[in-house]
């Protein structure tokens, strides 16, 4: 991971419950914050980055199956919504990570360590 995009409402640095968390990895980790996904996302495909969403829709591809081309943002949304379509209308591709039994999602904090370690074996 070169660099975490946050955007919308969300914690960032500096914040207490975020050094807990991040164990001082927001330190040495660029971050950059911008209000608004949809114009973040334009702007790095305007600089050639490959844009992945990962979410269950029908169009999705299931994570292992997926040829990551690099420079590669990977975008998440939050455990209760979700991605909403307007973001993922804008993704390159959108990835999911099957599920068996009641629950239909995972936290995103795991969700995005089981997809990024994916991506750091392909590389």
């Amino acid at each position: 991971v070169d660099k975490i995009y946050l955007t919308g409402i969300c914690g960032r640095p500096p914040h207490p419950k975020i050094s807990k968390t991040a164990l001082g990895a927001e330190k040495w980790i660029p971050w950059e914050y911008s209000s608004q996904a949809w114009r973040l996302i334009d702007d790095l495909k305007k600089q050639g980055v490959f844009v992945a969403a990962l979410e269950q829709t029908k169009k999705s591809l299931v994570y292992n199956k997926f040829k990551p081309k690099f420079p590669l943002a990977l975008v998440v949304g939050n455990e209760i919504n979700g991605l909403p379509p307007s973001i993922l209308k804008k993704a390159d591709k959108i990835l999911e990570i099957p599920m068996k039994g009641k629950k239909e999602s995972l936290n995103v904090s795991v969700a995005f360590g089981i997809v990024v370690f994916h991506l750091n074996l392909v590389k």
